[in-house]
């Protein structure tokens, strides 16, 4: 059996060696680098493997025309399931009734490992607001979230965060003073963020921390705010992978469509997306032999966990 952290990252693509557009191509991210080789998170990096990582490029599109969508990739990662192609279409950001059917319980990876009696987690925190407006019905849970819910786990609080069982979407905590109105929210430096992440996720058999202000980034065409980002992510993660036990689990990137790897459209693209993968090598082996597009991800994870 082996541990599985999936670290979701919304919007990022393996874009082009270009730093006018791709933030990825002009970041100071050091640790992704050594990881990599020397190389930058993109398209000509893939495929890549070392002794602790392997790097493939994966297809979002899945056959279907049209620019990959939020709602529809994140419940392919979840399911397992073409579902642009059982609707026709890729469609989003938040899913309709017919992309919620696939994300009932019985349907989707939460459930599948808590049928099992394995425990897992979605280690980011909402805010008090978030819970309002979902209840209010001025809001709808996103694909992520309403799988996690659906299989009757609850979602982390501003408690929880507080108490530091979960970590806030901007990693260090600091949205939560500037944006959300908690003046005395826990601060955390990037690194020690991606050492409590790896800390949390070490009690729960599958855990998963959605990132989403890299889709934020592409939409707004904010290379400052990108390059910000990308470099935060970069000391979490090394913060993480520094606190990890490598031979008891997998740390795996990957995204639902490409956006903020090319910053010259407002839209999403149709780009391959990362499938970064860190740990053994027996485990990564298993788990990227044939790896090649969304739909393998949730099937990957439940075998890595389940065995």
């Amino acid at each position: 059996m082996t541990k599985v952290l999936f670290i979701f990252m919304d919007g990022i693509g393996l874009g082009l060696d270009d730093p006018e557009t791709n933030p990825l191509a002009r970041a100071d991210m050091p640790f992704v680098q050594s990881l990599l080789g020397g190389q930058r998170l993109t398209a000509s990096a893939a495929p890549f493997e070392s002794d602790t990582v392997t790097l493939l490029a994966l297809d979002a599109g899945l056959g279907v025309e049209g620019r990959p969508q939020s709602a529809t990739g994140q419940a392919v990662l979840l399911t397992g399931i073409n579902i642009p192609a059982e609707l026709g279409c890729h469609y989003g950001p938040k899913p309709n009734a017919a992309i919620r059917e696939f994300l009932k319980d019985g349907r989707n990876l939460f459930s599948w490992l808590r049928a099992n009696d394995k425990t897992s987690a979605l280690l980011n925190a909402f805010p008090p607001r978030y819970f309002s407006a979902i209840q209010s019905g001025k809001r709808i849970y996103s694909s992520i979230p309403q799988a996690v819910i659906n299989a009757g786990i609850s979602l982390f609080s501003h408690e929880d965060f507080f108490a530091g069982r979960a970590l806030s979407a901007d990693f260090t905590g600091l949205g939560w003073r500037e944006m959300l109105g908690f003046p005395d929210a826990p601060l955390r430096s990037p690194l020690d963020a991606g050492v409590h992440l790896a800390e949390l996720a070490s009690g729960y058999d599958f855990s998963m921390f959605e990132y989403w202000s890299s889709d934020y980034a592409g939409h707004k065409q904010d290379m400052d705010w990108a390059l910000r980002q990308m470099e935060i992510f970069d000391e979490v993660l090394k913060g993480l992978v520094g606190t990890w036990n490598l031979d008891e689990g997998l740390i795996l990137v990957t995204s639902d469509h490409g956006n903020m790897e090319d910053l010259s459209t407002r839209r999403h693209t149709d780009a391959q997306v990362p499938g970064l993968v860190i740990g053994s090598r027996p485990d990564r082996d298993a788990f990227t032999a044939g790896l090649t597009d969304l739909t393998h991800i949730a099937p990957r994870i439940a075998s890595a966990i389940l065995g």
